[in-house]
Parts: structure tokens; sequence; C-alpha cells
């Protein structure tokens, strides 16, 4: 049934003043909430909410990849501005990101790109507004930033999926379509193609810890995460599924960031944990390097809960969309990861 877009943000405007959007550290005591589902027809809003986007074609391509999703677009006033390596100023930025959430035409907001930038923003968003206007936001990468703050600050579930500029492929498309329009409480699951090998070579899973774990679905990308770590702007962990992706960090790098989140408290608290993919991620020039099997044999296998590596996650051409702050069950021997209710309205 399609939902009253104007009543549902009443209603929500007047959950928003009981204990959303004061502080970070919500996820023990405020529940998930969902924002409307994607339909054809909707408004999707792009942002440059981190690095800069140089070239107007990229953004030709994408424009024409929503609309074959049957998705009108709106331009964020400064996709296309630049300052360094950022998308414009840090209050540019910060700017279009807010429009979007109080433009009562816009439906869903998508992030074109990565790269650095959005922690940069955080203190300057108005997460009280954007409590009182909840609507699909969706990104990875650099983008976990907000995803997460927005979850711990406002209990709105978030979506680590396809960036604006990356490819929009069939697999993609696949499970961007069945969460955020179909609302399906989905199955995530690797491809399993043989193709001409004698079994499976690309995409296969490996368990670290067997079992099956349910929690609320945490994450993204290990580096931003540890870099905001000790922040306001981070949910609380506990009996969570943390999930976590990377790309050209060397494995000592991997090492000291999970040493990180060890020494905080997180992985002593989650239940459960999912490695996506960790894209060009070498030893480095240093004398000997660890593995990074040996490096989840080291900071997660000990942990005794149920843990798998090689997710559709990640810096890959093929990903899942993940809704952040969403129940689900995973099942580490299996290697899927299952929705345990809709994600949207």
């Amino acid at each position: 049934m399609k939902c009253d877009r104007r009543s549902f943000l009443a209603l929500a405007g007047m959950s928003s003043l009981v204990g959303v959007g004061q502080v970070g550290g919500l996820w023990g005591a405020t529940p998930s909430r969902k924002p409307l589902r994607l339909q054809k027809g909707n408004t999707l809003a792009l942002v440059n909410p981190a690095g800069a986007t140089a070239h107007r074609v990229a953004i030709d391509i994408l424009v024409e990849s929503m609309d074959a999703l049957g998705l009108k677009v709106k331009l964020g006033e400064h996709v296309l501005s630049r300052y360094g390596y950022l998308a414009g100023s840090d209050e540019e930025r910060a700017a279009d990101v807010m429009a979007q959430f109080t433009d009562d035409s816009v439906d869903g907001i998508l992030a074109m790109r990565g790269g650095w930038g959005c922690a940069r923003i955080l203190p300057q968003l108005d997460f009280d507004l954007i409590s009182r206007n909840p609507k699909v936001l969706i990104g990875y990468s650099d983008v976990t930033a907000l995803l997460l703050a927005v979850y711990a600050k406002t209990g709105l579930i978030t979506f680590h999926g396809p960036l604006g500029l990356g490819p929009w492929n069939s697999f993609s498309v696949g499970y961007f379509k069945r969460v955020l329009f179909q609302g399906e409480a989905v199955t995530m699951s690797n491809p399993k193609i043989v193709g001409d090998n004698l079994t499976q070579v690309a995409d296969r899973i490996q368990t670290i810890h067997g079992g099956k774990a349910r929690g609320k679905l945490l994450g993204g990308n290990l580096t931003v995460l540890s870099a905001i770590m000790g922040s306001d702007f981070l949910p609380e962990w506990d009996g969570a599924i943390l999930f976590l992706e990377d790309i050209e960090e060397a494995v000592y790098r991997i090492d000291r960031m999970l040493t990180q989140l060890k020494l905080a408290g997180v992985l002593d608290r989650i239940s459960g944990f999912v490695f996506g993919k960790c894209t060009r991620c070498l030893p480095g020039q240093s004398y000997g390097s660890l593995t990074l099997e040996q490096v989840f044999e080291d900071h997660i296998a000990p942990l005794g809960i149920p843990a798998w590596q090689g997710a559709m996650i990640g810096h890959q051409a093929h990903k899942f969309t993940v809704p952040v702050g969403l129940e689900a069950e995973i099942d580490s021997d299996e290697g899927t990861i299952r929705l345990l209710e809709s994600a949207v309205q």
C-alpha cells in the first residue's frame, strides 16, 4: 500500500522529539526507523558529500542509469564544485545534503562518489531536521561516515550500496531494487559461477568461525570507521553484526585498524562479523607481512562468534545493498546475510 508522504513525515517528526537526534550512540535505546521505499517516478537527489567529480559526462551517464530505473533526478547545487580534492567547501557540501532532506520533492539521496570529506561535514548537519524528514540515503566508501552518523543520531536506516558514479550492473541493480523498491527481506549470497573451471574461483567465501548470528547490521569502510572512532557520530555496538570492507590498504594497516576496534571495545561487543572485499590490499614494502587471513585469525577467530570473509561488499563492480541498522541473520558457513524484515516502509 502506498503511504502518504506528508502524513508519514509528520508522524516521523513527532517521534523525533523524544530522544532522537540528541547524541550519538543510540543503537541500544532507539528503535530503527525505516524510510519510505523508492517507486518509479520518484525523484532521487544526487549529492557529492566527499570527493570532487571532474567530468560532466559521468553525471550524464548516471542520470541515464537512473532514468532506466524509472527515477527522476535532481542534481545537488554543488555536484561539480571543487575545493582541492573536495566537492566544494564543507559548508557547501553540508548544505547540499541538508537541502535534499528538507526538499519535499526529493524521495531519496544518492552519494555520487566517495574519496574523503564526509566526516568533515558531520558537525554541520542538522540531525533533528534529518529526523523529521526521513529518506533513503545510499552510498559506501567514505560515505560510511554519513551513513553511520545519520543512523546513530536519528535511528533512520541508511543503505551501504552503490555510489552514483559506480557501475550499475545487473547484480548490483538486482539487490538495489529488491531492497529499496520491492522491500524484500532478501538473503544476500555471493554469485556461484564456475564458468570454464572445475570449481568456483572468483567471489569465494572463507569461514573464519562457523555458525549463525543475529543482530543489527552496522559497519562500512574500515579506514573511515576507525578514523571517527571515539566520536559522537557512531552507534552502540552491543549485539551488532559488524560488516567491513576496504581498498588499497597494506595488510599491516588492516591489522592496525582492527587492533584499534579491539582496543576501543567494539570487537568484544558484536555478535557476528562479515568482511567484504579488501581490494588491492597488498603486503606493502615492509620486511615481511602477515596475510589477511592471519590477521583475521588473530583478531576475529578468538572472539568465537560467527564470522566470514569475501562478501560482495566493497570496492568491486558487483555489490549488495546492505541496510545499516536493520536486523539480520548471518550464516558464516554458507556465507549469507538474511534480512529479517523489510528495510523500507
